[in-house]
């Protein structure tokens, strides 16, 4: 289980690192795809099965269409892929930066610590995962709804910003 989640961690921070170091949002898509399916992977190893699922459902669902749909706005002539000289220089400076991080904060870092919730609790009926959701949905309602328009908003905005001075889908080619 050691080795399953330290791949799935290392598709993790490779996933950030692509995005992170990608100016162009067509070859970016693919990086947010792995973060999306290796933090779901970590998040059934440590036994939020149902979070997971439905992380992955409304993220892939739902974020990716907008974004495809922000990145059709976008069009570059000539982007930039992972293997151009710039790009590559943000790699390498991002994957020295998460080396050094990892060499500074890992003395005491040990897989020991990686423990499912299942086994913290001894005699439960209903999985940990479940108990979250709810308390999500009782007590943060407003909390959710908040967060709901700050996305709308945050849309709206992108959409915005991406569009520019020209009109979008109507503009001359």
């Amino acid at each position: 289980m050691t080795y399953a989640m330290s791949v799935l961690l290392l598709g993790f921070v490779l996933g950030l690192v692509g995005v992170a170091s990608n100016p162009s949002p067509y070859y970016a898509a693919l990086g947010l795809v792995l973060v999306a399916g290796a933090g779901c992977g970590v998040l059934v190893a440590c036994g939020g099965g149902f979070l997971s699922l439905v992380l992955f459902l409304i993220y892939l669902g739902g974020m990716l269409v907008v974004f495809a749909y922000s990145a059709a706005l976008a069009a570059e002539p000539y982007p930039e892929a992972w293997g151009g000289r710039a790009v590559f220089g943000y790699v390498v400076i991002y994957i020295g930066l998460v080396l050094g991080a990892a060499l500074w904060a890992g003395s005491g870092w040990y897989e020991g610590s990686w423990v499912p919730i299942y086994e913290l609790k001894a005699f439960s009926v209903l999985p940990g995962d479940f108990g979250g959701v709810a308390l999500m949905f009782s007590f943060g309602g407003f909390l959710l709804i908040l967060g709901a328009g700050a996305l709308l908003l945050t849309l709206f905005v992108v959409l915005e910003l991406i569009r520019g001075v020209s009109r979008g889908a109507l503009r001359a080619v």
